[in-house]
């Protein structure tokens, strides 16, 4: 006969398309009644949806008791003739030795468990036990904690588990599924006892100093007596803003790529004039995933971090700095936004750069200021013999360019090239040569070039072009320096 339970959970697998035929699945079970109905489900189940089961179950070495829960369901699962897979890790020493509580540290172990058993059995996804009550104990922790969008939708059907943050990162991608997340747990206890199924029972699961357990045993049944369809309400919120949430999510990947200039494992550019133009919760959106770029293991980003940087971001002078978590500043520069590790963050070097993103007209002969500087550019016409500070002088160059020629100052573009003096006027990309020369990355796009009649005629500081060069004595040259405060 086809309980109740059975039918909804395999309605609820096609519908998220949760597990498709040939899938291999890893079952997380602790031996408590969520995780046994699932494993129980699944394998009544199996030859309905055409998937391979393999069982795995930790003991989290936190109670006396926990090796025993963990022989019961290797033995439960042979009953069922499934192949099982044992671990024991230590989560207090782990949640010591990474500064996490418990709850933290055994979840963080509970999936790399997971994960490595998927990696030795050949499995892509990973399922789990979450019922509908845990949904809704999930969605108010992170009400409480002031959580955005990404928090209240709760947990998902299906993600993921390279989302999850996990200080390792992944072999391979693995899916996470959750097949009686739509489950109440009444219903759950209810299918054990009909199917004489006999779980383990956790006796942590009452302590009330675990924040969940707090929630469950206490604040629920209290708005529960103020609003009896509370459960019904929040998971019908948690649908809506998941749904809601992609279109947001969309929308980001949008701004990324429009705004962010460049990202590596130290440091998120972000181009200061395009980020002001994306609405508010854009800015604190690209904000919070620059964090996660630098800080994959970060489970929670605080909305007090964000709204400080964002601020920052706004109204901030250059070289203002906001402080996020885990070690990373958000720093502005002229044109742009820096994140990166706040040890990490140079000040901008005493250099002429350029902050702007417009070119500048060069005048034949006259003083340039480079906007946001105390440097200028200063430019005459002379004939006279090429001295010693000149031809060591990196911020000043000795150019053959005919009077009249078309001249702006401008940071690089892509597709630049440039013909380096003594390559014999072979021509590279200006990226490379700026890697050759050891310009840091985050600088590179402040560099002036001078541009000649549309040819690069001098990275500035660096190199002249070679057909700019002059040889011999020269009647009429441009003398193109650069000066400032400090020269």
């Amino acid at each position: 006969m086809r309980t109740s339970v059975l039918s909804k959970v395999a309605n609820y697998v096609q519908r998220h398309d949760m597990l498709p035929s040939g899938t291999q699945v890893v079952v997380g079970v602790s031996g408590g009644p969520d995780s046994l109905c699932l494993l129980h489900v699944l394998w009544r189940l199996r030859d309905e949806l055409g998937i391979g089961l393999h069982v795995a179950t930790l003991d989290h070495g936190l109670r006396p008791e926990s090796a025993d829960e963990v022989r019961f369901v290797a033995d439960f699962a042979q009953k069922l003739g499934l192949p099982v897979t044992t671990g024991r890790r230590d989560v207090t020493a782990l949640a010591t030795e990474r500064k996490l509580g418990l709850e933290e540290a055994a979840r963080q172990a509970r999936y790399a468990f997971l994960a490595e058993v998927a990696f030795e059995t050949g499995a892509t996804h990973i399922a789990v036990g979450h019922n509908a009550d845990d949904q809704v104990e999930t969605v108010l922790m992170h009400f409480l904690r002031g959580a955005g969008l990404a928090g209240l939708r709760g947990m998902l059907p299906v993600t993921p588990l390279g989302e999850y943050h996990l200080p390792e990162p992944l072999k391979r991608p693995l899916t996470l599924v959750r097949p009686l997340l739509n489950i109440p747990r009444r219903e759950i206890e209810a299918y054990c006892r009909e199917q004489g199924l006999k779980p383990r029972f956790d006796r942590s699961n009452l302590d009330t100093t675990f924040f969940r357990n707090r929630l469950r045993h206490e604040v629920i049944p209290l708005l529960e007596g103020i609003s009896p369809r509370l459960r019904e309400r929040v998971l019908n919120m948690a649908d809506v803003l998941a749904a809601d949430y992609e279109v947001l999510r969309e929308q980001l990947n949008s701004a990324w790529e429009r705004v962010v200039r460049d990202e590596s494992a130290g440091q998120v550019i972000i181009g200061r004039g395009e980020w002001l133009k994306l609405p508010l919760s854009l800015q604190r959106a690209v904000i919070r995933r620059a964090v996660w770029q630098l800080r994959g293991n970060l489970r929670d980003v605080s909305f007090l971090h964000v709204d400080s940087a964002v601020w920052v971001g706004r109204d901030g002078k250059t070289g203002s700095q906001a402080t996020l978590p885990a070690g990373l500043i958000l720093r502005v520069e002229y044109d742009s936004l820096i994140v990166a590790p706040a040890g990490e963050m140079p000040a901008p070097p005493d250099w002429p750069l350029l902050w702007g993103a417009e070119p500048l007209t060069v005048p034949d002969e006259g003083v340039l200021p480079l906007p946001g500087s105390d440097w200028v550019l200063v430019t005459e016409r002379t004939g006279a013999p090429l001295t010693a500070d000149v031809l060591t002088d990196p911020w000043t160059a000795a150019l053959n360019i005919p009077r009249g020629a078309e001249m702006i100052l401008r940071g690089r573009r892509p597709g630049d090239r440039f013909a380096p003096q003594g390559m014999g006027g072979h021509h590279q990309k200006v990226s490379d040569f700026m890697i050759n020369a050891k310009i840091p990355a985050w600088l590179r796009d402040h560099i002036p070039l001078l541009v000649v009649n549309g040819e690069i005629a001098w990275v500035a500081g660096f190199r002249v072009g070679e057909h700019f060069t002059i040889t011999g004595r020269a009647e009429d040259y441009l003398l193109a320096r650069f000066i400032g405060s400090a020269r």
